[in-house]
């Protein structure tokens, strides 16, 4: 299947899981889950465009200091419902100041206790999926994803991280298979491919630490690795995604049908 973006202005991490292969032969439903980087100074174009996708829902991912720095979009219509997941794998981080000043400060700090930006980003993934802090926020997120009607977005800043975590949690429960899943995760490298080259280009010519560019480099990349490496620790902890689901969400068996239900045609 070949995995496409939502056209939208500023925004091109966008996309509909609409059409997605799933359970018991059906596809998810169009227009009913979208998932996002940051809605933030969206021009009125992309604003309309969000309204006629029927976007009623909108779930921020963000630390408070993200939504301080970079405020979000009003999308016409819709409710705004702050949940935040826990965003980085190093202890002793605030978010009372810029992240980007932060993971200056931790970058060295980083080195020395995962050795590598891969093994920081494994240990990011884990303390999203394991946390307490994260296991309150996600059980929050799959109760809205339950309750709520209409369309739901849900995004954190480059969409690929914090949002990529929720959608691989609800892709599996809705029955989506974990090669597509997988494929949907490191598409967000296609996506925001120019953006991050010119980001990448920024980096070499800033005279910062190269501990801390390599950090930057991998919170820049989707590899495939950093998915599976999820996928893999929720199996060795929990024998399946849906058990981690049932166990750590509270979620039940009626929950995960009413999410096909709901979520399938």
């Amino acid at each position: 299947m070949r995995i496409e973006r939502l056209y939208l202005k500023k925004l091109n991490n966008t996309r509909d899981l609409g059409g997605f292969p799933a359970a018991e032969g059906k596809v998810i439903k169009k227009g009913k889950l979208i998932r996002s980087g940051k809605l933030y100074k969206l021009p009125k174009s992309t604003l309309n465009a969000l309204t006629k996708l029927g976007v009623t829902t909108v779930i921020d991912l963000r630390t408070a200091k993200e939504t301080e720095e970079y405020p979000p979009a009003v999308i016409n219509g819709s409710k705004y419902i702050h949940i935040p997941l826990v965003c980085t794998a190093t202890t002793g981080i605030t978010h009372q100041k810029s992240m980007a000043a932060t993971m200056m400060k931790e970058s060295k700090r980083i080195k020395s206790e995962f050795g590598t930006a891969d093994n920081y980003m494994k240990s990011m993934y884990e303390i999203i999926l394991f946390s307490e802090q994260s296991k309150e926020s996600l059980k929050e997120i799959f109760r809205l994803i339950l309750e709520e009607d209409g369309c739901i977005l849900w995004h954190c800043n480059g969409g690929k991280d914090r949002t990529g975590i929720v959608a691989m949690l609800l892709e599996t429960l809705l029955g989506v298979n974990e090669e597509l899943i997988i494929k949907d995760y490191v598409a967000s490298d296609k996506f925001q491919r120019r953006r991050r080259n010119i980001q990448k280009l920024g980096l070499k010519i800033v005279p910062l630490p190269r501990r801390f560019k390599k950090i930057l480099y991998a919170l820049m990349n989707a590899k495939p690795q950093y998915i599976t490496g999820a996928i893999e620790e929720i199996k060795i902890r929990y024998g399946s995604v849906e058990n981690y689901c049932k166990t750590e969400l509270e979620l039940t068996d009626a929950d995960i049908k009413t999410l096909k239900e709901k979520y399938l045609v």
